[in-house]
């Protein structure tokens, strides 16, 4: 099997119920994944994408987060509605989605 071109880490960290520092495992992380593993079954992208779950990528305000390498790019706040865009305009065609873009200060 070829190596992918592309690492998609959706966090999926949990903490208990009212901790400052928030989870994206309450933030909808679950339905995120789920949303991107779908994407990557409709594109047959097997091969060219790989998608995993992950622990803590910081910064956990701005959940649910997704880092994709090898760009090290952090999109935060994403909801299973987003993952589209990310698949298809990033993953499968080289750009950013910048509205989901975690800003550089914060990453």
């Amino acid at each position: 099997m070829p190596h992918p071109q592309k690492h998609v880490f959706v966090c999926s960290q949990n903490r208990p119920a009212n901790h400052p520092r928030g989870a994206c495992g309450q933030k909808g992380a679950s339905d995120v994944l789920q949303a991107f593993w779908q994407q990557l079954q409709q594109h047959n992208a097997y091969g060219k994408v790989a998608v995993a779950y992950s622990g803590c990528l910081e910064p956990c305000d701005q959940g649910a987060n997704v880092l994709i390498y090898p760009e090290g790019i952090l999109y935060g706040n994403v909801s299973k509605e987003d993952v589209d865009e990310i698949f298809e305009r990033h993953l499968l065609g080289g750009e950013p989605a910048e509205r989901l873009r975690v800003s550089a200060e914060a990453w």
